[in-house]
């Protein structure tokens, strides 16, 4: 599960950090995670809106339809649990096709694909740091 999750977490990070380095922010200036050299604090601040709503319930749906299942993984001398390349295909499919789906975002009212709403918070938070928007509307999916 640690995996599995770790995996799709690392995904999510890189999306949003591609969206605040699109809208001009800088993704290393954090303001929940402390700066650290290489860390790149704001997306990371950023993704935990993301965590629930696109990774976790994306890892609950591929266990439950056994798309992955314990034999996807493997444990090294280590004791590292590594995925097989098979089940790493399986899950950047799912996240693939997760990211095309569309919704209508809470803040905007217009339907959005999953993919893009990195790119919409990012705009949002960038609005508001210029002073456009009074405050961040956080995405929140109920």
């Amino acid at each position: 599960m640690n995996c599995l999750l770790s995996f799709l977490y690392t995904l999510v990070t890189h999306d949003v950090r591609s969206a605040l380095e699109t809208v001009g922010l800088d993704p290393a200036v954090g303001f929940l995670h402390r700066d650290r050299p290489g860390r790149p604090g704001l997306a990371l601040d950023l993704m935990e809106e993301f965590r629930p709503f696109l990774a976790d319930r994306l890892t609950l749906s591929l266990i439950n339809l056994r798309q992955v299942q314990k034999k996807g993984f493997t444990r090294a001398e280590t004791g590292a649990v590594l995925m097989t390349d098979e089940t790493r295909k399986t899950v950047l499919v799912a996240y693939q096709t997760r990211k095309q789906e569309e919704i209508l975002h809470p803040f905007i009212g217009e339907k959005v694909a999953i993919g893009l709403l990195p790119y919409v918070q990012a705009l949002l938070l960038a609005r508001h740091l210029r002073g456009e928007l009074d405050g961040y509307p956080p995405f929140i999916q109920k």
